[in-house]
């Protein structure tokens, strides 16, 4: 790319037939389509966004009104502009806990298997959303709980490791993943954006549930903020139906 553009957007010419805006919606749209801009994935601010292209505001600002206007795109007033999803994304089960808090508060005893707790490379859906250089290493997790009638959920966690040194040494069979970011590193967790789907479960996740492969389970995605607005993990959850429920206690205002 001429004129100084940076991270990739080396096909940007001054001097194609294309307008600049054009060509940046078009390889904005490429990067959505092949999946290295996921759904939720934050976009870079529109200054930062202006300097790494080499353009005007206005022109950066005309080519992403066209995403927004194509549903490729949405703004969240306060927080910045997001990759949309396909799917409509109602809000319920509003309350940011995990499933080992609630099984602890409701009283119900459970057990927590780790089958991977390892620093590796994530994919690179999971590094953009976690917003990770490209070959940045993050925390692996993976685990099952159980209860008396058997596993209730498989969870894969990523977690950035710049932000918590050495975690791949933590006993995770012992310690809950949000207790460990907030009592040992002094993190302070504020939101998250979780959806739900449901899903055929394929081998590896039949397994760790004692399912048949094909039977349906509850899947959940997970994006965890700090209070700075910085992403700290991500996570795949598959529940068993049968023997666990997700459940919201909703009020209207």
């Amino acid at each position: 790319m001429s004129d100084g553009a940076k991270d990739g957007f080396e096909n940007l010419l001054r001097d194609a037939p294309a307008s600049l805006h054009s060509q940046i919606s078009e390889a904005f749209r490429a990067r959505i389509a092949s999946g290295e801009w996921p759904a939720h994935y934050r976009l870079k601010t529109e200054p930062e966004l202006a300097v790494e292209l080499g353009v005007s505001r206005g022109t950066l600002r005309r080519a992403l009104t066209t995403l927004l206007d194509e549903g490729l795109l949405r703004r969240v007033r306060g927080r910045g502009t997001y990759v949309a999803s396909a799917i409509i994304e109602p809000a319920i089960a509003q309350r940011l806990s995990t499933l080992t808090e609630d099984f602890v508060r409701d009283g119900i005893p459970t057990e927590a298997i780790v089958l991977d707790c390892t620093l590796t490379v994530p994919p690179k859906p999971v590094a953009a959303l976690l917003d990770l250089p490209q070959e940045q290493s993050a925390l692996f997790l993976a685990r099952f709980r159980r209860t008396e009638a058997g596993p209730v959920a498989l969870m894969e966690n990523y977690v950035r490791a710049d932000l918590t040194p050495g975690i791949e040494a933590i006993d995770f069979s012992a310690n809950s993943l949000f207790g460990t970011l907030e009592d040992r590193y002094r993190l302070k967790i504020s939101s998250a954006r979780r959806t739900f789907s449901a899903e055929a479960a394929n081998e590896r996740v039949s397994a760790a549930l004692e399912m048949q492969p094909g039977a349906p389970v509850q899947y959940l995605q997970q994006i965890t903020y700090l209070a700075d607005g910085r992403p700290v993990e991500y996570s795949d959850v598959w529940i068993n139906s049968n023997r666990l429920r997700v459940t919201s206690i909703l009020s209207r205002r």
